[in-house]
């Protein structure tokens, strides 16, 4: 099973889409929540090369983005071999 760590917020949309389609797949996820700590908020902009929106989805490391690219590496049938990992 893949490490999966993502930046989130409790009330965000897209937040909840990508958990909800992480789980789906039966994955587990590491949340960290930016809602009252802008500390970690600079520490997701930073290892996100700038990105300041949630989520932001890292598998095994690697920094995939936020929901929507999540959901084009799913419709691509390419986010299966990176969860496998």
């Amino acid at each position: 099973m893949a490490r999966v760590r993502m930046y989130c917020t409790r009330f965000c949309p897209y937040c909840i889409m990508a958990i909800r389609l992480l789980n789906k797949k039966g994955q587990e996820i590491e949340k960290i929540y930016v809602d009252n700590d802008p500390s970690l908020r600079q520490q997701m902009v930073k290892e996100s090369s700038g990105r300041t929106t949630v989520p932001q989805i890292f598998i095994n490391g690697a920094h995939i983005g936020g929901y929507t690219d999540m959901a084009q590496l799913d419709y691509n049938d390419s986010l299966d071999s990176l969860l496998e990992n």
